[in-house]
């Protein structure tokens, strides 16, 4: 470890937890220089719905590269670039009746999220973004600017301005109605909330403590922005490309956001790739109005193409993936049972699921007792209190089930330990 430690910046975080290095990985697992093998239910936070080094994808991947193809383009026409619109139109906007225009905005989730601030801003006129408490929407000056963690803000350095946030979903646990404060500082001319030109969210929080807002609030957030004319922006770096089930996160309470950023598991690969989807109305863009040398990385236009054409024609993964969230609840619920006073809750959707702990000192020590076990999992959550499952979507329900025995052991150590 010590070339890590000499050189790379105490920035670093997810070593920390996992200190180990790793060299190989294939599926649901990856190895270490060791030899050892672990149950990924980290996934890249996200980023490897398809697992560790797709064979089909790889290999769509090895076929492109050896056959000199473009790779760095900035936004010139590529067929690459063709054949990736082509077919996301063709797999997943018509089917779902969307009619988005397209942006390559930069290679991260924080880059779609900062084009569709700008553009909000833009198309309006205005400059307030609403968001939500426990939000998270990257790192980037924006992006800070409408996340809702007091650490990753005060990082910023500077001001924060032109962010308001409001109550999330049962974030005041049912005191309150849904949108009495937002709506009735909208109808307010004294209340101090500039009109705003948009408002964001996830239907997941992820980085937030794996909150999942009900199909109901979301279609009363995306009724109240109609009412009032206001932009309604989905985030859904973390939980698009089927992570929740279907292939955008917000299919499921029916409702057609005016713009949506998509990222992290976009490419299938885990190469940087990510798009900004808009309104046709919408792109009101100059022609260089917003840019970034590595928008057009067309190694990850290959593997995208290859993950919509595996994965989501026919039936799609949406139902495995439905099946598979049921297996882990079922898992989760009986461990929180069995636990009763180390655990609060289970909350989640799809493969995202998150076991939050009473004391929140406890949910790093289950992760460690779980990485010496040989699984992978994150904390999450405003105190880290959230012990995060995020596999890849295509990992088996025997890799499930041995997962969760993995966690019960550690919840069961880490009891045994402190003795909650």
């Amino acid at each position: 470890m010590d070339v890590f430690n000499h050189l790379e910046s105490e920035v670093r975080g997810y070593c920390r937890s996992w200190p180990t290095v790793f060299t190989t990985a294939r599926g649901s697992h990856i190895t270490d220089e060791h030899g050892k093998t672990y149950l990924d239910f980290f996934a890249g936070a996200g980023t490897l719905n398809y697992g560790h080094n797709n064979p089909e994808l790889k290999r769509r991947l090895i076929d492109y590269l050896t056959g000199d193809s473009i790779v760095h383009s900035l936004d010139m026409y590529t067929a690459a670039k063709r054949t990736f619109l082509e077919r996301f139109e063709e797999v997943v906007l018509k089917p779902r009746g969307l009619d988005y225009k397209v942006q390559f905005p930069g290679p991260a989730g924080n880059h779609s999220v900062e084009a569709a601030l700008k553009l909000a801003r833009k198309y309006t006129g205005r400059e307030t973004v609403v968001s939500f408490t426990n939000a998270f929407h990257g790192m980037t000056l924006g992006a800070l600017a409408v996340t809702g963690n007091s650490m990753k803000r005060t990082g910023a350095g500077v001001p924060l301005g032109h962010g308001v946030a409001m109550p999330y979903d049962n974030y005041l646990d049912g005191r309150t109605p849904d949108f009495l404060l937002f709506d009735t500082m909208l109808d307010d001319s004294g209340s101090g909330l500039d009109k705003p030109a948009a408002v964001i969210v996830e239907t997941v929080q992820g980085e937030g403590g794996i909150n999942a807002a009900t199909a109901d609030w979301l279609r009363g957030l995306a009724d109240l922005c109609r009412r009032h004319e206001i932009l309604l922006i989905v985030d859904d770096v973390q939980m698009g490309c089927g992570r929740t089930g279907a292939f955008f996160s917000f299919e499921e309470a029916g409702i057609t956001p005016d713009i949506v950023c998509l990222s992290k598991s976009l490419s299938g690969y885990g190469l940087p790739f990510a798009v900004t989807l808009m309104r046709r109305d919408l792109d009101v863009w100059e022609p260089g109005e917003h840019n970034g040398t590595f928008r057009g990385f067309n190694p990850a236009f290959v593997t995208a193409t290859g993950a919509l054409e595996e994965y989501w024609t026919g039936e799609g993964l949406e139902k495995q993936t439905l099946a598979k969230g049921e297996l882990v609840e079922r898992g989760l619920n009986d461990i929180a049972l069995a636990h009763a006073g180390a655990v609060d809750a289970v909350r989640g959707r799809g493969l995202a699921w998150g076991l939050v702990m009473r004391d929140a000192a406890l949910a790093p020590q289950v992760c460690n007792e779980a990485f010496q076990r040989g699984l992978l999992m994150e904390t999450s959550g405003p105190e880290g209190e959230v012990v995060k499952l995020l596999p890849p979507l295509t990992t088996t329900d025997e890799e499930l089930g041995r997962g969760l025995e993995i966690i019960a052991e550690s919840i069961a150590a880490v009891r045994d330990r402190v003795a909650v």
